[in-house]
């Protein structure tokens, strides 16, 4: 039996910049209620949500962490599922599959610092999915932390939409409370740890600037409900019960970001900001219908989230663990499911036994006997199911869109420090891409050596002490290598031929190709235009194989090529001697020549870098990043510090963090995530391949 009816659920996340206080905001939500019976700090390694050595050691997020609890909003009791994120860039495909199966999110800032660089990244990733979001203010007593700077940041770098619901008192020492801007109520926070929340008049002080605020809240409420609005206009009263109702609205529609103040170090904000979830994100019942595809017709159709409907979800992450072997996630989207019962993957075709079904509180397992819509649960076991794949009935088949996930950007060889630990070290690693999808393993076929790959420094060090403590292999590690890529500039063609005559039978294939650039990010695209069987249909599908393998290798430096249209437009075969594999043959040989021929250039990934420092080092970090080949983009001022952003090539990057401590006398910090491919210099390039021929 389900305990609470599905308008009872709030599927959300945390999602913030690394050091925002995401993780603290979740256990003090957990400490209020009720689910942990004391608020850890990441600096002692106790906060109940990072489990991971390697987190606790780090004082920060790796891994996603999924558990529940449960909250009364006057006699309505609610079930509230949390998904706590990394903040760290490395690790954005956490953000961006849990956001894929949220309803809602709460964005944290830092109240001394307003919107940095990550904020954009996880807000964009929520735009993206079209998720609600609160906005929660953290740290407003810290020095430099102001209620208008920060407005006016989220307002100019993430929406204009976002709106506050509450007015904080005092400031940075002197914060101490709240002015609830909808009931018109001063609030503080007692107890030993913030858990009573006290009632007042609010100060003399702050009345006329809450009253203007408040009438600027309902303004933008009742803009966007016309029965509101009708009131509004003929002066009636709205009941708080309305503004909250309007509010609500206007939130699940992305129309108004509400946004909450508060500071976790005085626990203050969190038991406000408790009701605002339950008050104004959605249930899954306030959401359109998941959309689909039929696997048999192609055509679109949906799933509502009712336990009547066919069962439906998306397995949206892999997990292994060292106690119960592989946990799939999955969010239900549709349908009841008993445990025992057989799903199937549409993605693979295969048919899955859930044989347990988990309730997750960060690495604790609760066994569950059955799962409803909007639930967001694991299960173990699970042979061939990968993050992304749909789990459904037999009977009503559906695939769900996938996830896409960013491209890797650094790479590094590995090597195991003894022969017995080879095949030790391949199955773990494999392992981990299963778990990861932003890992990729490759073995290099002149060397003979593993490189793996991955979105940081930071990524692939937590991955290789991963592989020392959970799977008992130790590695050695190359230096880092960037990502770099090849692409054309031209139209071009050019003639493939593979004729092979032997004893017996022989081999031909003939094709001729056309590659065209495309804009930078827009992928592969292969277009067959072969007309009155030329080439017979078959052997299609060999050449656009021939072409993908051919694409890994490129024709400057061997670095994999993208971006680019190929178009199979003419060409021959033998009745006889034409096979698959000919075909296969000859489409490689022809991209090679046609790429040769259309102005190939080396690409390289360019980083967005966000440098804090105090305003004396400023001359010297704007120095070394000019020598970087960085492009400063822009400059502020905040307090007496200096924020400069700027895109560096990800080449003259690496050992970054020394550099800046060193130019900063420790007092400096950075930022830095992807943000796009770009032609390398001519005389950089000339290095970058006589390096690799060498």
């Amino acid at each position: 039996m389900r305990k609470y009816p599905i308008e009872k659920y709030r599927n959300i996340g945390f999602i913030a910049h690394i050091s925002a206080g995401k993780t603290t905001t979740t256990t003090c939500v957990l400490y209020y209620t009720g689910r942990v019976h004391k608020i850890g700090t990441l600096e002692k390694g106790t906060t109940p949500l990072d489990w991971m050595i390697q987190e606790r050691e780090r004082a920060m997020t790796i891994m996603a962490a999924a558990t529940s609890c449960y909250w009364k909003v006057g006699k309505e009791e609610y079930q509230i599922n949390i998904i706590d994120t990394p903040g760290h860039i490395d690790f954005t495909a956490e953000v961006q599959r849990s956001l894929r199966v949220l309803d809602g999110a709460i964005v944290v800032f830092d109240g001394s610092a307003g919107v940095q660089s990550q904020s954009e990244t996880v807000w964009h990733q929520a735009d993206q999915f079209s998720v609600p979001r609160l906005c929660f203010v953290n740290k407003m007593d810290k020095v430099g932390a102001d209620f208008r700077m920060n407005l006016e940041s989220i307002w100019q770098r993430l929406s204009p939409n976002a709106f506050p619901v509450q007015l904080p008192i005092g400031s940075e020492d002197r914060f101490e409370g709240l002015i609830d801007l909808l009931e018109m109520k001063a609030l503080r926070f007692e107890g030993k740890e913030g858990e009573i929340k006290r009632e007042f008049e609010i100060p003399k002080e702050l009345e006329k600037e809450a009253r203007e605020w408040r009438e600027k809240l309902i303004e933008r409420i009742v803009a966007e409900d016309e029965v509101l609005l009708e009131k509004y206009l003929a002066k009636e009263e709205i009941s708080l019960d309305e503004l909250r109702a309007g509010l609500r609205k206007a939130t699940i529609n992305c129309k108004i970001f509400p946004v909450f103040f508060g500071s976790l170090f005085k626990r203050i904000g969190v038991l406000p900001l408790l009701d605002g979830i339950v008050y104004y994100l959605p249930s899954p019942l306030d959401l359109p219908p998941v959309k689909g595809i039929d696997p048999k017709s192609g055509a679109q159709i949906e799933r509502k989230p009712l336990d009547s409907e066919p069962f439906c979800a998306l397995a949206f992450k892999i997990q292994t663990d060292p106690y119960v072997g592989t946990l799939t996630y999955f969010r239900v989207y549709s349908g009841y499911l008993k445990k025992g019962s057989y799903v199937l993957n549409t993605i693979t075709g295969e048919k899955e036994r859930i044989g347990r079904i988990l309730k997750m509180h960060a690495d604790e397992r609760e066994e569950m006997e059955e799962c409803f819509a909007g639930d967001i649960l694991a299960t173990v076991g699970l042979k061939n199911t990968s993050t992304g794949h749909t789990l459904c009935d037999e009977a009503h088949p559906i695939v769900l869109e996938k996830v896409t996930f960013p491209e890797p950007v650094i790479s590094v060889r590995i090597e195991p420090k003894t022969k017995a630990d080879q095949e030790k070290m391949m199955i773990a690693l494999k392992k981990l891409s299963e778990e990861d999808p932003t890992f990729k393993i490759k073995l290099d076929q002149e060397t003979g050596e593993t490189i793996i790959s991955g979105m940081g420094e930071l990524h692939l060090e937590i991955i290789t002490d991963r592989l020392k403590r959970e799977f008992r292999v130790e590695g050695n590690l190359g230096k880092p290598q960037v990502a770099y890529k090849e692409t054309i500039r031209e139209v071009a063609e050019a003639e493939g031929k593979y004729i092979r005559q032997s004893g017996g039978r022989g081999q031909y294939g003939h094709v001729w190709l056309r590659v065209e650039p495309k804009k930078r990010g827009e992928g592969f695209e292969f277009i067959d235009q072969i007309k009155g069987g030329i080439i017979p249909q078959e052997f299609i599908p060999a050449v656009e194989k021939g072409v993908r393998e051919a694409m890994e290798k490129g024709v400057i430096a061997g670095y994999p090529l993208v971006d680019l249209a190929v178009t199979l437009y003419d060409g021959s075969f033998h009745e006889v001697d034409s096979s698959e594999y000919a075909f296969k043959i000859a489409a490689s040989i022809a991209l090679q020549e046609a790429c040769k021929k259309a102005k190939p250039v080396l690409l390289e990934p360019i980083m967005k870098l966000e440098v804090v420092c105090p305003q004396e080092f400023f001359g010297n970090v704007i120095g070394d990043l000019a020598a970087k080949r960085g492009k400063i983009e822009e400059t502020k001022d905040r307090k007496n510090l200096k924020i400069i952003l700027a895109k560096v090539p990800l080449a003259e990057m690496f050992g970054y963090a020394t550099t800046l401590r060193s130019l900063t006398q420790g007092r400096g910090s950075f930022t830095m995530e992807f943000s796009h491919y770009q032609e390398v210099p001519e005389n950089i390039a000339q290095e970058i391949i006589e390096g690799k021929r060498k």
